[in-house]
């Protein structure tokens, strides 16, 4: 009975164990699969959690360079020309616009003056031109002057070897002489009809060949002075020797250049033949040729710009005559202006456009033509602000030759470029300044 029994109990016992184990909290099969996969669950949140916190924090880093890289590119455009508002602007320095040339104006109100374009010719100043003549015929012995040369007044051009200059001082010399012969004997035929022992026959004959002579040596003078000869000289001239007689300087009447040369060594020049032509072209006149259709809107006092062309810069004046008759064969009359030209650049026989201004109108905004600009295909004109010079689109009216109208876009005491606008242009168009600015 005892070996019966004792392997009974032992089993009582462990049945009791393994139920004790089933109803263990978290010991079935199921819970056990659960919890494993809640533990799995949680171990990839962190691990998402890690990831998304590295790649935040990698997002941060490169947002951050990001913006480190667009202060660092604004801070680079600061100089040169940039955007503004939606707006181009460029920047220059006071140096900068010195060496490009740029002025700057205020804008204002004025009159914009009506035109009327007449063709023209540059001619030499009439006032202020000789043809020089002998005035004693001869033969050319020296010649010092040629065509293009400057000459002084009084300068020596050339010199004539000439028989009739020698008969001319010789007359004079002796009608002198005639004079001081009649002087005396009537000094003496005076004392002795005062002291009664010559007639009043005798010392009027004197007296009357004393005048004779006079005439005849003022006859001699006045001949010597009309070839150029001065009263210094001709009471030097007894004193010459006889061989100088013959010599005739001719000298320039006053400074200019000489034009034209018409003698030569050895040649028989008459006296009235032009052996030189010098002309002062330090000043010129412009001949105008006014149409029938103008000749009521052109008079004296009018100012003319000159337009020339081929490089030459464009000069202005006034009307200094209107002429009175109308040429048969063009049916145009004459107009004319005197020009100064100290450096010679008005040169006689060019044609020129003559713009005579014949009316004005008052206008709000008038700035000169070259501060207009085109660019993006709007006029614009370039003004100045505390950041720049910004391209403003305006609105044109009247115009003429070298000024407009403005009619919007720019107001009166605003400050623009009115000269080396285009450089301004050049920059905004090519997207760089010239020391390396950037957009």
């Amino acid at each position: 009975m005892k070996s019966i029994t004792q392997p009974k109990a032992w089993g009582f016992a462990a049945l009791a164990l393994l139920t004790a184990l089933i109803l263990l909290p978290g010991c079935n099969g199921q819970d056990a699969s659960e919890t494993h996969k809640e533990s799995a669950a949680k171990k990839s949140a962190q691990a998402t959690a890690a990831g998304e916190k590295d790649h935040s924090g990698k997002e941060d880093k490169h947002a951050d360079h990001d913006e480190d890289e667009g202060e660092a590119n604004n801070h680079g455009g600061a100089e040169g020309h940039d955007e503004h508002g939606g707006e181009e602007v460029v920047r220059l320095s006071p140096e900068e616009l010195k060496e490009f040339g740029i002025e700057v104006a205020t804008a204002g109100p004025g009159r914009l003056d009506q035109y009327a374009e007449l063709p023209g010719e540059i001619v030499l100043n009439a006032d202020r031109l000789a043809h020089v003549v002998p005035r004693v015929p001869g033969i050319v012995r020296e010649v010092r002057r040629t065509v293009g040369d400057a000459v002084n007044t009084g300068e020596l051009l050339a010199v004539i070897e000439s028989r009739e200059l020698a008969d001319a001082k010789a007359a004079f010399l002796a009608a002198a002489e005639r004079e001081k012969l009649a002087l005396a004997n009537f000094d003496r035929e005076e004392r002795l009809w005062r002291k009664k022992i010559s007639s009043e026959q005798e010392y009027l004959d004197a007296r009357r060949a004393l005048a004779e002579a006079r005439i005849a040596r003022n006859s001699a003078e006045q001949q010597l002075h009309a070839l150029g000869f001065s009263e210094d000289y001709l009471k030097s001239l007894p004193e010459h020797p006889d061989a100088t007689y013959t010599r005739f300087e001719i000298r320039a009447p006053f400074a200019g250049t000489i034009t034209e040369k018409h003698l030569a060594l050895g040649e028989n020049a008459k006296s009235d033949a032009e052996v030189f032509t010098i002309a002062d072209l330090s000043s010129v006149w412009v001949d105008i040729n006014v149409y029938q259709k103008d000749l009521t809107l052109i008079r004296q006092g009018q100012t003319v710009v000159i337009e020339i062309g081929h490089g030459i810069p464009q000069v202005s004046g006034k009307i200094a005559w209107v002429g009175p008759l109308v040429g048969e064969a063009t049916r145009t009359a004459k107009a004319r202006v005197v020009l100064a030209n100290p450096e010679g650049t008005l040169r006689p026989g060019l044609f020129v456009t003559a713009r005579v201004a014949v009316g004005n109108t008052a206008a709000g905004i008038v700035v000169p033509k070259s501060a207009l600009q085109t660019f993006e295909e709007r006029n614009v004109v370039f003004v100045q602000d505390e950041d720049g010079f910004e391209p403003r689109p305006v609105e044109l009216g009247q115009k003429n030759a070298n000024q407009v109208e403005i009619l919007s876009g720019l107001e009166a005491g605003q400050t623009y470029v009115s000269q080396g606008a285009f450089t301004l242009k050049a920059q905004l168009s090519k997207g760089a300044f010239g020391d390396g600015h950037n957009h």
